[in-house]
């Protein structure tokens, strides 16, 4: 038996999914170029699997596998797939340590109503309940993924339903937590956000033709017009006549996590109102009113501490510079490889121009801390090249509380903000100072949102149920609460 929590080497924060749908009425487009370009543009949402379905005449072709876009998707793999009428991509972010290839999605399956290809974002809380009850019925799974319990559940309810639109309706009425999910079927088209909107789903054009996406930079990316975010608890589908919007029966109190806009949103979508940038930049100008500091420079930590360092930086009138260098070739690391080799990527991933900051008093801008290990590094960093001071502010609260709804956290006890007060925290990782930005603070970052908030993962405070914990037995391939 082995829990699936999640131990990871490098304290960053992770996104589960993004997905992408295209429904073809222009005869001149390329749906498989236009879904290859849409998921580079989704890569920041995960970079363990990509894959896409096109769907042509009711038959699926799918070319998905472990890797990045650019790996997955190369001119022979790609040369396989038709021209169809409906496309549906995915991009997938997991560890190592839960590394499931019967999980890289699309999900393509068989149902009574011919194929469904299904892409999702999120996390089911009620996932064991819903399996259990379906293996009772005689499912058979190929995975333990959250995909497979949807698309189980939409098949289960097409039985006594008119329409798959109806049964994905129905399917809604039964899951909990949080998905944003992309279906494709012989002839039509469909998203769904759960009903309290947890992660991103919009609507785009491209000539007559109509897009469903995580986020709207996917839409400039490929040329297509932004129409409308999906609203919570809302179905659209698409088809051959039209696009129509239906609502699920319950309505929940919304929660867009907050945390696509501290860091997994890319900063050029627009979100539920919000303009990522604009959100970024605000809680730099907020973190200095916070947590005020005399220094010489301001930087920020790449990618998404550069937006909020200028910010700070016209908050204070510290002036802003460009400290640290990315080396964007490195990955992730996970568990399973070594600590040496660990410390080794940490230092070749970031470093630090030294005549920008030798001798100076230098304010860092980064966008979360959970375990502690990449701030150090970071401080050290710094320091090693002549920083007089070093000052951490950080763009969100204290991560103190596990997500349950498609952010892929460490178990509570290795989130350093329960183990050390602020001021132990500053002297772990060797800074001059540190702050963090206050929930309250954080909340007006995104004041323009149209729906309500999540926070959960600062302050305990979730509007779902939480799931109980579960673990997996690998030689029965069930999963199991406790």
């Amino acid at each position: 038996m082995k829990s699936v929590i999640i131990d990871k080497t490098i304290d960053k924060v992770n996104d589960e999914c993004g997905v992408f749908g295209f429904y073809r009425n222009n005869d001149d487009l390329d749906i498989v170029s236009i879904t290859q370009d849409a998921l580079y543009g989704l890569q920041h949402r995960g970079q363990t699997s990509a894959g896409m379905t096109i769907i042509n005449d009711g038959l699926p072709s799918s070319v998905k596998d472990l890797g990045i876009v650019s790996s997955v998707f190369t001119d022979k793999s790609l040369s396989t797939l038709p021209q169809g009428k409906i496309s549906v991509g995915h991009v997938r972010y997991t560890s190592s340590e839960y590394l499931d290839r019967a999980a890289t999605q699309p999900l393509v399956m068989s149902c009574r109503e011919g194929v469904m290809a299904l892409a999702n974002n999120g996390a089911i809380t009620n996932f064991c309940e819903i399996r259990n009850n379906l293996e009772k019925d005689g499912a058979i799974f190929q995975s333990n993924s959250h995909a497979e319990i949807i698309s189980y559940t939409i098949a289960s309810e097409i039985i006594n339903s008119k329409a798959i639109e109806e049964a994905v309706l129905k399917a809604m009425d039964k899951l909990k937590g949080a998905y944003s999910i992309v279906l494709g079927t012989r002839d039509k088209l469909i998203g769904a956000r759960d009903p309290h909107g947890f992660r991103p789903l919009c609507i785009g054009k491209l000539k007559d033709s109509y897009v469903i996406t995580s986020e709207s930079c996917v839409l400039d990316s490929i040329g297509a017009t932004f129409i409308r975010d999906v609203e919570p608890g809302e179905v659209v589908v698409v088809d051959k006549n039209s696009i129509c919007s239906y609502s699920c029966s319950k309505k929940k109190r919304t929660s867009l996590c907050l945390f696509e806009f501290v860091y997994v949103a890319r900063p050029d979508s627009v979100i539920d109102n919000v303009t990522v940038h604009l959100a970024r930049r605000k809680a730099g100008e907020i973190l200095y009113k916070e947590h005020p500091v005399e220094a010489d420079i301001v930087c920020g930590v790449p990618d998404s501490g550069l937006i909020a360092a200028q910010g700070f930086s016209t908050a204070s009138g510290i002036p802003f510079m460009t400290a640290f260098i990315k080396n964007k070739y490195i990955g992730r690391t996970y568990k399973g490889v070594n600590d040496k080799k660990s410390r080794r990527l940490l230092k070749t991933r970031l470093n630090v121009l030294k005549t920008a900051v030798k001798g100076k008093r230098v304010v860092i801008i980064d966008d979360s801390i959970v375990r502690g290990s990449t701030s150090a590094h970071i401080v050290k960093l710094m320091r090693d090249a002549g920083a007089k001071e070093v000052h951490m502010r950080i763009c969100s609260p204290p991560i103190v509380y596990p997500c349950y709804f498609g952010i892929d956290f460490p178990d509570k006890s290795h989130m350093i903000s329960n183990n050390l007060s602020l001021n132990e925290l500053k002297e772990q990782i060797n800074a001059d100072s540190l702050g963090f930005i206050s929930i309250d603070g954080l909340h007006k970052t995104a004041e323009e949102c149209n729906i309500g908030l999540c926070d959960g993962c600062f302050s305990g405070h979730y509007q779902a149920d939480e799931p109980k914990k579960i673990y997996v037995d690998k030689f029965a391939n069930k999963i199991k609460e406790f």
